[in-house]
């Protein structure tokens, strides 16, 4: 018997999901922050992190819909359905971002470790490739967990961080923020950023199956943007109190949490940042695990096992472990995501908004709830 999907599962698990592949890396740990948004100022970064927002609402709510209507819950189906043989592309640039991403995810949790404990960046890495290895080896309804208990741990330190933060040092970020200053490239850092992370609505996909009706999609795909922007809005101005200095800085997170000197607060912040890389991880490999897994059930293999879940993680995580170990942080983020950025901007973003609106325009009529 098929349970009802809750409101949870319909609503939030897929803004939640998505919040959880954008955060990991350089936004959990403020880098892409400072790498997209600081140079602008304080009312510029601002202003690019609400464009940045309204961009993911909108892709997320017309991929949502666009996923819904054609009953594609993988990224081969989803692209078979939008640009038909031109589904190879995007499986090839998809398949650079993830090893790029992850890369950078294990670059940063090796540097977080290092940071909280002085052990060597490998233990951090290969602490995080387990843990990822482990939570896909279990399939959708282990993934679904990590985002829901995941994500109120996040919030919750994101809150306490604020909170804190405000009564350390509020009187800097006021003033930083108050202060006129020039707000050029604003709007190529907020469009920049959110091109690139978009893909993550397309990563997701898996997430979406709860669906009952077409509006639960453009609900879900609404609240997306606001979901995975506000702990980056509330961590921007945080970072404002030290700017411009901390622009420089690989792990701008650790920078203002030594000068809290709060060593509690130092901890929890530093495990939320592991977390958050987790649930990015996840994320991406979880969407290349349901793409095979859609493809062995078309051919009436059966279910994906669960060995071969873990097997394709292993080999994935491992060979991004060489690409972490070879570049550092910064310069993964600063060179890899602004050339993904266009190129997703061009394989997905743009067919979606021309062919995939114009597909749904015509099919007007929803779709049941798949089996």
């Amino acid at each position: 018997m098929t349970s009802v999907p809750t409101r949870f599962q319909r609503f939030l698990l897929p803004g939640l999901a998505f919040k959880g592949f954008v955060i990991g890396g350089g936004y959990a740990t403020g880098r892409e922050l400072a790498e997209y948004f600081l140079p602008s100022g304080a009312q510029g970064g601002l202003l690019g992190l609400g464009l940045a927002m309204l961009v993911w609402s909108a892709v997320c709510a017309l991929t949502f819909v666009f996923a819904f209507a054609t009953g594609s819950y993988d990224y081969r189906s989803f692209f078979a359905r939008l640009v038909g043989p031109g589904w190879v592309v995007f499986e090839l640039a998809y398949v650079v971002f993830m090893v790029l991403i992850l890369a950078v995810f294990g670059a940063a949790a090796g540097a977080v470790v290092s940071a909280l404990t002085g052990w060597p960046p490998l233990v951090g890495t290969l602490a995080l490739v387990l843990a990822i290895g482990g939570v896909v080896a279990f399939g959708n309804r282990s993934v679904e967990r990590l985002f829901g208990w995941a994500s109120v741990f996040l919030y919750a330190m994101y809150a306490l961080f604020l909170v804190v933060a405000f009564t350390t040092f509020g009187d800097r970020i006021v003033q930083a923020i108050g202060t006129p200053q020039p707000v050029d490239g604003w709007a190529a850092g907020g469009l920049t950023y959110a091109c690139y992370n978009i893909v993550g609505a397309v990563a997701i996909l898996p997430m979406l199956r709860h669906f009952t009706r077409r509006r639960d999609a453009v609900a879900a795909g609404l609240l997306a943007g606001p979901l995975a922007i506000a702990p980056a809005i509330a961590f921007f101005a945080c970072m404002l109190a030290w700017a411009p200095g901390i622009a420089g800085e690989a792990l701008p997170s650790d920078y203002m949490l030594r000068r809290l000197q709060q060593p509690l607060l130092h901890v929890g912040f530093q495990a939320m940042i592991f977390l958050a890389l987790l649930e990015s991880g996840v994320g991406a490999v979880h969407a290349v695990n349901e793409r095979i897994a859609g493809a062995w059930q078309r051919r009436d293999a059966g279910a994906f096992p669960r060995v071969a879940r873990l097997g394709v993680a292993t080999v994935l995580l491992v060979g991004s472990i060489f690409v972490a170990e070879r570049f550092g942080l910064v310069a993964l983020i600063a060179h890899g995501y602004r050339a993904l950025a266009w190129l997703f901007l061009f394989v997905y973003v743009l067919p979606l908004l021309t062919f995939g609106a114009w597909h749904l325009w015509r099919a007007r009529t929803p779709r049941a709830v798949p089996a």
